[in-house]
C-alpha cells in the first residue's frame, strides 16, 4: 500500500459483507493495518485523538474481517466485513443514516450458489441431490407440477398459498436451470436483453411493459 502518497493514511472504505451496504469511511497507516491483518477487527488510526482506534472497543460493536482489498492506485481499502451491531456512534446502522439491510432479491443468489454446490458435492440425504440423481425428466415434471399447483392457488387460493407455491416453483426451476449449466442469472441477463429490445423484435413480450 502507498501510504506516503496521503502522508502516513490511507481511506478504510467498510462494508458489509453479506447486504452490500457501505457502512463507514476511516483512515489506517501501517500499524493499524497491520492489526487489523493480525486480529481479524478492523483497527483505524484517529485522525482526532491520534492513536490507534478498534473500532467496537469501547461498544463492542466490531467489525469482524471478511476481506480485504487494495484499489489499482494502491491507496485506497475496500474492507468487506460482518459488523457486530450498529457501526455509527449515533446508533445508525451506518455513518450514512441508512438501514443495513438486503434486498430480498438478492436471495436468488444465494440459493443459487448453494443448490450449485449441492450438484458439485451431492451429499447423501439432500433433497436436492435426489432431485438431480432422478435426472432432468423428473426434475422438469416436479418444474410443472409446481407450476400447475402455483396456479391453482392464483386463481382458488389464497395470497399466502399462492407465495408458497410460487416459492417452490422457483427452487425447482433453479435445480432444473443448474442441472442443464445454466443459472437463474441466465434468466435476469434474457429479461434484461428483452427489456432494451423494440417492439418489433420482441412482441407482444417484456418489451411491452
Amino acid at each position: 500500500m502507498d501510504f506516503e502518497k496521503q502522508g502516513g493514511l490511507i481511506p478504510a472504505i467498510i462494508q458489509d459483507a453479506d447486504t452490500g451496504k457501505v457502512l463507514m469511511l476511516g483512515y489506517m497507516n501501517e500499524e493499524s493495518l497491520k492489526i487489523t491483518k493480525e486480529t481479524g477487527k478492523v483497527t483505524f488510526w484517529s485522525r482526532t485523538r491520534k492513536c490507534l482506534w478498534t473500532k467496537g472497543e469501547t461498544s463492542g460493536n466490531f467489525l469482524n474481517v471478511v476481506s480485504m482489498k487494495e484499489d489499482c492506485d494502491k491507496d485506497t481499502l475496500l474492507i468487506k466485513v460482518h459488523p457486530v451491531g450498529p457501526v455509527c456512534h449515533t446508533g445508525s446502522d451506518t455513518c450514512f443514516d441508512e438501514v443495513n439491510e438486503s434486498d430480498p432479491v438478492m436471495f436468488f443468489k444465494t440459493l443459487q450458489e448453494f443448490i450449485e454446490r449441492r450438484h458439485a458435492e451431492m451429499p447423501e440425504g439432500s433433497y436436492t441431490t435426489s432431485l438431480f440423481k432422478a435426472g432432468v425428466n423428473k426434475m422438469a415434471q416436479k418444474v410443472g407440477e409446481e407450476a400447475v399447483e402455483t396456479v391453482i392457488e392464483a386463481t382458488n387460493g389464497t395470497d399466502g398459498r399462492l407465495i408458497y407455491e410460487a416459492s417452490d416453483l422457483m427452487y425447482h426451476l433453479i435445480v432444473l436451470l443448474t442441472s442443464k449449466g445454466l443459472s437463474i442469472e441466465d434468466i435476469a441477463k434474457d429479461l434484461i436483453k428483452r427489456h432494451k429490445v423494440t417492439k418489433n423484435e420482441y412482441p407482444h413480450k417484456i418489451s411491452e411493459c
